[in-house]
């Protein structure tokens, strides 16, 4: 008799969850399919199906053979949508600020250092606030109520300035009245700025992850976590109220002291000792509010070992009610009948920005003492820069402020000052000296990018040379083709600019600090700007100089004027959007812990959702799951994973693809993303795989080799076109394909049946439970029931004003800033216990 044949083996359920990157698609598209149905989620983020799949749990026949149900999760509504968004590219420089943060060498044991690194980050933080601020002032409070107002001829060109003139006499042509009713501006500034944060952290940062310390099968999981897998990561609503707090009061006292510091400044020089008096007092308030907003800004930073719900109600309700009623005292102060007043040349006080620029240029430069002090207790020859690359980006946040408050400065002085240049024609209106010396290097700091740009184009295109035959040798079976050779190689040669990007950011950076202290310098030696400095000179310096300054004042306008241009075509064209989507996406992954005004981070809402639907769906039927990421969707994969409890992990492969997991983050954000936490997640993870091609300009290898019974995380390089020439089977040319359409390559499909057939099998169905737990926005029974999952904190639990952050709770050394790989006490992370009940 022959042999039984052995019953064929029901691996049961599977699940796909794909992941999309940059630029976002539709689920139709990533599910291959026109019908689709979303199955959890919101209009913001959702989760999708085939209409056909909807209820697959419901059929195990469906699973037999071992094939996966797709799911599509579309985040792109986080990150774009309308137009309207495009005014988050003019907080572009408290997002890249925000950014430094995250950039600092990995530090064990050296909670001092990574304290102050954070402390550090968030002062220059706070300066670049103050900037904004001044910037407002001085458009409306110098170049317009100070200088064209009290300037006859300024004044009778522009009608609507007319009942400000100095010139009529009326009662609002006083100098501090004038400034009383421009200071508006400025303040409805920061108010717009203070509920743009708030809008967006009560739609962002208020998704709590999953509650509870379990482990997947109810134990608590004691064991040491990487950063991102600790429960409070992904939660900052308390630090980012107390910051918006702090920024917000800075904000007012900041348009205070331009109102306020002008009147006491003439009181003291013409007025009586009771006005003196007054004057003295209203400066030591703000001297006095100063000082306790960079106390609360200095004080505590982020706690990621748990859940932050510490209330600070001085810090978030009075700070800034405060703030406000010095401003108003202030416009009070600076409204009091002064008839002998006069406004001539600029507003007193526009000293302000060399010391903002001095008090940067400073904070910078400790902040690269302290991060090459933690570089070199770790080094490792993958970090950009030596570990600067924190500082290289503070830096270049600074420029950008700079940039773009000297821009709108410029513009505006430039059209109340006529045709000639600002602060050089007749009866001159100009921004500060300073602002003017700034716009002159731009040309020059132009000329110096001119070299290595040259320098990069150069070896590209011997790079491209010298890989031709290495592609035809790849393809040593079809026949040469010089002209398919070379676009081959010119893509690989492309693709590796991005490995040369940190020379670029150093080079920016030193060359702006350095030309930075050469301005400051000038402006305070000369007193005057650079075309009346050099004035009497010698013929070529003095009109070089003159040439500079008119240049930059016209480049720094325009560079603004098509920045914002630029920003509002990337969001209505999705090419260009996809073209800057990878800046955009990577500076708003991470969480605002330096910046409050900086752009919302989606991996806040992100992460929770994925996380919870990977505990549901495995707890509720016990089957295999792949979270499948491509590019910005592998980082959040990883996120998701890494907050998942060690029961969940056993039954949930990962598979990236594109992925800039080591290749951008790995390099830039080495606490985080480094070797070590990397390598944790390949130890705790049952498989992962990663694809990656030599033509891809973002993605790369994660360079995670073997160990012990798990094989090398990364697949070898993908062939990228997949056909070098003409074949029957593909009769027309394939296309080069770079960063996308991964799974279109037959090698995806095998990878992840692989990675499959490596989980354990699923529990029989229905799962054997005594009560399921419902997908999040599910009823028990499976049916939707609307809105994204952890949206509402519970009564209660509402951050509204007074709710953060007490005092007296500081989290002591090794707590504070997000310690990266440090030591946590006892007692575990407490991550997705909710999650981890239900798959236990």
């Amino acid at each position: 008799m022959p042999p039984a044949t052995p019953e064929p083996t029901r691996p049961g359920a599977a699940l796909e969850l794909l992941v999309h990157g940059v630029g976002g698609t539709t689920p139709e598209l990533m599910l291959d399919d026109p019908r689709t149905v979303r199955v959890t989620g919101d209009e913001t983020a959702a989760i999708h199906r085939r209409t056909a799949d909807l209820h697959a749990e419901e059929e195990p026949e469906r699973f037999a053979d071992g094939q996966p149900v797709p799911e599509a999760y579309c985040w792109c509504n986080l990150t774009s949508g309308n137009g309207s968004r495009a005014l988050w590219l003019l907080l572009l420089p408290f997002m890249v600020v925000n950014l430094a943060h995250w950039m600092r060498p990995p530090a064990e044991r050296h909670s001092a250092a990574v304290r102050l690194y954070g402390v550090l980050v968030r002062l220059v933080a706070l300066s670049l606030t103050v900037l904004l601020t001044a910037a407002a002032c001085e458009v409306a409070l110098d170049l317009t109520a100070w200088q064209c107002a009290g300037s006859a001829r300024c004044a009778e060109e522009r009608s609507w300035l007319g009942f400000l003139s100095a010139a009529e006499g009326g009662w609002w042509s006083q100098p501090g009245r004038r400034l009383a009713l421009a200071a508006l501006v400025p303040a409805a500034l920061v108010g717009l700025l203070w509920y743009l944060s708030h809008r967006t952290w009560s739609a962002y940062e208020a998704q709590r992850p999953p509650r509870g310390g379990a482990d997947g099968d109810g134990t608590p999981d004691r064991r040491l976590r990487p950063a991102l897998g600790r429960p409070g990561f992904w939660y900052g609503r308390r630090l980012v109220a107390r910051l918006r707090a702090a920024h917000t009061a800075a904000g007012f006292l900041t348009v205070a002291a331009a109102v306020g510091g002008a009147a006491a400044r003439h009181d003291r020089q013409a007025a009586g000792p009771a006005r003196e008096a007054l004057g003295w007092a209203l400066e030591g308030a703000l001297l006095l509010g100063a000082v306790v907003v960079t106390w609360v800004v200095c004080r505590r930073g982020r706690s990621e070992k748990r859940l932050d719900h510490r209330i600070d109600r001085a810090a978030v309700s009075w700070l800034p009610g405060a703030s406000l009623a010095l401003l108003g005292l202030a416009v009070l102060y600076a409204g009091w009948s002064r008839p002998g007043w006069r406004s001539t040349g600029t507003l007193p006080g526009d000293t302000t920005f060399s010391v903002i620029t001095l008090v940067q240029g400073v904070l910078v430069l400790s902040l690269a003492g302290v991060s090459l002090r933690l570089y070199r207790r770790a080094p490792h020859t993958r970090t950009v820069l030596h570990g600067l690359g924190g500082p290289a980006v503070a830096m270049l946040a600074c420029a950008l402020g700079g940039v773009m408050s000297g821009g709108v400065a410029q513009r505006v002085a430039d059209w109340l000052d006529g045709p000639a240049t600002p602060g050089t024609g007749q009866d001159p209106i100009g921004p500060p000296v300073l602002l003017s010396w700034q716009a002159s290097v731009i040309p020059v700091l132009l000329i110096l990018l001119l070299l290595p740009a040259g320098v990069l184009a150069v070896r590209t295109a011997l790079t491209a040379r010298r890989l031709a035959p290495v592609v035809e040798a790849e393809y040593e079976d079809e026949r040469p083709d010089t002209v398919r050779t070379r676009r081959i190689a010119g893509a690989r040669a492309r693709a590796g600019l991005t490995d040369r990007a940190p020379v670029i950011v150093g080079i920016v950076s030193g060359a702006t600090l350095l030309l930075g202290a050469g301005a400051l310098a000038g402006a305070w030696a000369s007193g005057t700007v650079p075309g009346r400095a050099f004035a009497g000179g010698h013929p070529f310096v003095e009109s070089a100089a003159e040439a500079a300054q008119a240049l930059g004042s016209w480049l720094i306008g325009f560079g603004f004027i098509l920045f914002v241009t630029w920003g509002r075509r990337a969001y209505k064209d999705a090419s260009a959007r996809r073209t800057i989507g990878i800046l955009w996406d990577v500076g708003t992954f991470w969480p605002r812990a330096a910046h409050p005004f900086a752009p919302p981070c989606y991996a806040e809402r992100a992460v929770p959702d994925l996380a919870w639907r990977m505990s549901s769906w495995t707890g509720r039927t016990g089957g295999r799951l792949v979270i499948s990421g491509h590019s910005q969707g592998s980082v959040l994969a990883a996120a998701a994973v890494w907050q998942l409890p060690a029961g969940t992990r056993r039954r949930v492969a990962l598979l990236t693809y594109g992925s800039p997991l080591e290749r951008l983050y790995g390099r830039w954000f080495p606490a985080y993303f480094g070797p070590g936490p990397l390598g944790a997640l390949h130890r705790e993870l049952h498989c992962w795989r990663n694809l990656w091609r030599r033509t891809d300009p973002i993605g790369g290898p994660v360079n995670l080799p073997a160990e012990g019974d798990k094989p090398e995380v990364d697949h070898r390089a993908l062939r990228d076109p997949v056909v070098y020439g003409r074949t029957h089977q593909h009769p027309l040319p394939e296309p080069i394909l770079g960063h996308g359409d991964y799974q279109a390559d037959p090698v995806f499909a095998k990878e992840r049946a692989v990675l499959l057939d490596r989980l354990p099998p699923a529990l029989p169905l229905p799962a054997p439970r005594a009560t399921a737990a419902p997908l999040p926005g599910q009823r028990g029974d499976g049916t939707p029931r609307g809105g994204g999952p952890g949206t509402d904190d519970g009564p209660g639990t509402d951050d509204g004003p007074g709710t953060d952050d007490g005092p007296g709770t500081d989290d002591g050394p090794g707590t504070d800033d997000g310690t990266g790989a440090g030591a946590e006490a006892q007692g575990g992370d407490g991550a997705q216990g909710s999650s981890g009940r239900s798959s236990g």
